[in-house]
C-alpha cells in the first residue's frame, strides 16, 4: 500500500498570535522560526521519507498559494491548492478525499498541520508508518501526545487505561475530550491514559467520503457534483461550490462520530504546536539573562525577554516581555500575555486597518 500513501497539509491559517510578522500574505506556516526552513518546509522534509513530495498536496488561501508554490518546488503546482473561502477544516478534508478519490480510489490519505514543529523527526515518521498502516482497516486512525503538563489549549484522546505510550500499536479510541478547565486538565495529566490531540488523522479516502455523506451530506453533494482537478472547469466549480459548505471543523462533523476510531499514543517526538511568541521563547537559545533575541540587544538589568528585531534593542529594567519589530508595526506585549495578541488583530479589523493585516 506504500504507493497509496498521501500527505494533505493544512496551510490555510492566518497565525493571528504571531502579529506583526505574521500577515495575511506572509503567514506564520511560510515564516522562519527555527533555522534556515519555514515552518511549512519542515513539514514537507520530515514527511518525505514516507510520502514522496509527488503524493503531498497542500490546501491553502488565495493570500499564500504563490509563496508555498515558490518554498515547496518539489511539490507538483497543481497539488498546491486555494480555498476559495474559509470554511474550517472539515471541507478542506473533504475536498481533498474528492480530488484523490479521481486520482487513486485506493488511496490512503494522512492529515498533517503546516505549521508545527516536532524535534525527533525518525520517532515520527516510525508513527506515521503505523498509522499509514492502521488505516488500511480502521476507519480512522488518530494520534495522541503524551502530555507533558496540565494544558487547558487542546483537546483531548482518551485511550484505554492501560496504555503504554511509545507502542506503534493502534488502539480503540475511549472518547474525545473538549478543551478542559485547569481543574480537568490536571485530572487528565493524572490518570496518565488521557492524550493531547494533535490534530493528524489518517484514513482511506473512501472512508473519508463515507463518513462526510453520513455526517455531512449537504458538503458531501457538493464537493461531489466537482469534475476531476484535471478538468478546465474544475477552478471555477470549486468557487462556486465551496463557500456554501459547512464551516465546522472535521472533529466536530466526522471524526467523534465515526466508528472504529483508533489511535497511536505517542511518546516523546518533540513535537510542540507553536501557538505562541511564548512558545517560540520557549524553544529558542537564550542567554545567561534568559533573554533570547532575533537581531542585536543590549540589557541592563533585564531577564526573561524575546526581542525579534532589525536593529538594536536596549531593555533596561524590563522582565518577560516580547518585542517584535517590522517596518509597520511594534508589538510589546507581556510573555504570558502572549495568547492575546490574535486580540490585537481583530481590534485592527474592527477598525479597517487593512494595511495592518
Amino acid at each position: 500500500m506504500a504507493n497509496h500513501r498521501y500527505g494533505l497539509i493544512m496551510a490555510g491559517g492566518r497565525g493571528t498570535r504571531f502579529w506583526p510578522r505574521s500577515r495575511k500574505h506572509n503567514a506564520k506556516q511560510v515564516l522562519r522560526f527555527f533555522g534556515e526552513q519555514t515552518l511549512i518546509q519542515q513539514t514537507v522534509d520530515r514527511l518525505e521519507p514516507v510520502i514522496p513530495p509527488e503524493n503531498i498536496w497542500v490546501i491553502t488561501n488565495e493570500f499564500l498559494q504563490q509563496e508555498i508554490r515558490k518554498q515547496l518546488p518539489q511539490v507538483p503546482r497543481r497539488q498546491i491548492l486555494a480555498e476559495p473561502a474559509q470554511r474550517n477544516t472539515a471541507p478542506c478534508i473533504g475536498l481533498a478525499a474528492q480530488i484523490l478519490s479521481h486520482i487513486d480510489p485506493e488511496a490512503v490519505m494522512g492529515v498533517f498541520p503546516a505549521d508545527h514543529l516536532i524535534l525527533k523527526e525518525n520517532a515520527f515518521r516510525k508513527f506515521v508508518k503505523a498509522a499509514f498502516r492502521a488505516a488500511e482497516t480502521q476507519s480512522v486512525v488518530v494520534l495522541g501526545i503524551q502530555p507533558r503538563w496540565a494544558e487547558t489549549g487542546y483537546g483531548y484522546i482518551e485511550f484505554p487505561k492501560n496504555v503504554k505510550a511509545g507502542k506503534a500499536e493502534a488502539l480503540a479510541v475511549t472518547s474525545f475530550r473538549e478543551k478542559p478547565d485547569a481543574q480537568t486538565a490536571d485530572t487528565f495529566l493524572k490518570r496518565g491514559h488521557f492524550f493531547w490531540n494533535a490534530g493528524m488523522f489518517f484514513w482511506r479516502v473512501s472512508s473519508v467520503l463515507d463518513l462526510m455523506r453520513r455526517h455531512q451530506p449537504k458538503t458531501a453533494t457538493l464537493l461531489a457534483g466537482l469534475p476531476g482537478i484535471e478538468s478546465r472547469n474544475f477552478a471555477k466549480e470549486l468557487a462556486a461550490a465551496y463557500p456554501h459548505c459547512e464551516n465546522i471543523s472535521v472533529d466536530y462533523a466526522i471524526i467523534e462520530k465515526a466508528e472504529q476510531v483508533a489511535g497511536l499514543a505517542l511518546d516523546d517526538i518533540g513535537w510542540n504546536d507553536v501557538g505562541s511568541w511564548e512558545a517560540v521563547y520557549n524553544l529558542a537559545k537564550k542567554d545567561g539573562q534568559a533573554n533570547t533575541r532575533t537581531g542585536d540587544i543590549v540589557t541592563h538589568d533585564s531577564r526573561g525577554n524575546y526581542v525579534d528585531a532589525q536593529k538594536t534593542v536596549a531593555l533596561v529594567g524590563v522582565e518577560n516581555l516580547v518585542i517584535v519589530d517590522t517596518p509597520d508595526a511594534l508589538l510589546v506585549a507581556h510573555r504570558t500575555r502572549a495568547q492575546d495578541v490574535s486580540k490585537i488583530v481583530k481590534k485592527l479589523e474592527e477598525n479597517g486597518r487593512e494595511d495592518l493585516l
